[in-house]
């Protein structure tokens, strides 16, 4: 289903005609001009999709607890991320768990950032491992030269 769209000013100026839409559709994209856009949902709506997270995060970390289910969601990751296939076997399992700790982050802690953060990490590690050229000048040994201890920031 389409979530139906509507500029930031009809909050306003139709505000009853797009809670009546909200309470249809159960969401409402709100546009903005001078700003980033909104979602207006009802409470019903955001504690099922609360509920909906919930459930897939705990069922992906009880899955990948035994070797079993480990072994399942690594070879299911290709259908959901194309990538991994040029990521090793090691790198795909740390892959998993670090899906498995940012799904939980997003719903024990609504911290969503985390997830996309890992996921976009891992995407540009497969794309630097998918360009031979790329890879061996990224991993070839440095030069013997010691610059220094590095203070942290």
């Amino acid at each position: 289903m389409t979530t139906p769209t509507v500029p930031f000013s009809d909050l306003s100026k139709h505000s009853k005609e797009v809670a009546e839409t909200v309470s249809r559709v159960h969401r409402v994209h709100i546009r903005r001009r001078d700003g980033e856009d909104l979602y207006l949902t009802t409470a019903q709506h955001d504690r099922e999709r609360e509920e909906t997270a919930s459930v897939v995060a705990h069922l992906l970390a009880a899955l990948v607890m035994s070797d079993e289910g480990a072994r399942a969601v690594e070879r299911a990751l290709p259908a959901v991320f194309s990538w991994t296939r040029h990521l090793s076997a090691g790198e795909r399992r740390e892959f998993v768990q670090d899906l498995v700790d940012a799904t939980k982050d997003a719903v024990d802690l609504d911290v969503h950032a985390t997830l996309h953060r890992v996921v976009a990490e891992w995407r540009a590690t497969a794309r630097i491992l998918a360009d031979p050229a790329l890879t061996a000048r990224l991993t070839r040994p440095l030069p013997d030269e010691d610059h220094g201890e590095v203070l942290a920031p």
